[in-house]
């Protein structure tokens, strides 16, 4: 569909983690451009004009520049029919959205770096603050999607026998969950999930270790 796809992310950013499985399931060639979000790349000029939020992942496609993952990952399903990253029917994709948005609307936001940096601060605490809250809110967060699991559609993914937009979302919160040590060890729906996930190429090549830019 035209010029190589460029993708315009951070290694460690769970939105970008996000569209990075979204591509590479579909096979698509991208060009990856490095944001470093905490050298406050995301903050210069030439990347507010790409995206006013100041946010990654940003992703240039069909001569658009797209910004928010789910946004994304859903406009990728719609142009590629055979995709599958939403189910075919409302009460399917409602369920799929409502197992996104519980990671992406409710648990990421709060963990965001520039949330993160700012509450320390204002807490007066150091990294152990930080990682703190990180256990707080991704282990809560995770323990109420574990429950949302228990339901007839789920299989050996969130929503069935294919890996969906859901499970997009997954896979990036417990890398995040392990990096900051949050207690998810008897979350065994997620852990199951995640486990058949990190088996696919598409969801491996994606991993922050795989994609970290090198020093």
């Amino acid at each position: 569909m035209g010029a190589k796809a460029i993708l315009y992310d951070y290694w460690r950013s769970s939105a970008s983690y996000r569209v990075r499985i979204a591509l590479n399931l579909l096979g698509l060639e991208y060009d990856s451009v490095h944001v470093d979000l905490l050298k406050q790349e995301h903050k210069h000029l030439d990347h507010l004009c790409r995206n006013p939020q100041g946010l990654v992942p940003t992703l240039a496609m069909d001569g658009h520049m797209m910004t928010q993952s789910l946004a994304i990952i859903e406009y990728l399903d719609e142009i590629y029919p055979d995709a599958g990253f939403l189910p075919g029917d409302p009460v399917g994709r409602q369920r799929v959205r409502a197992l996104s948005h519980a990671i992406a609307m409710e648990i990421h936001p709060v963990c965001n770096l520039g949330v993160t940096t700012h509450v320390t601060q204002l807490a007066g605490g150091g990294e152990e603050t930080r990682a703190a809250w990180m256990r707080k809110f991704i282990g809560e967060g995770l323990s109420a999607f574990e429950a949302m699991l228990d339901h007839p559609d789920t299989g050996a993914f969130c929503h069935g026998e294919a890996p969906g937009m859901a499970d997009f979302c997954l896979v990036p919160q417990v890398y995040n969950a392990r990096r900051w040590g949050a207690k998810i060890d008897d979350l065994k729906r997620i852990n199951a999930i995640v486990e058949h996930c990190e088996t696919i190429d598409a969801f491996a090549a994606a991993h922050p270790d795989r994609v970290k830019p090198a020093d």
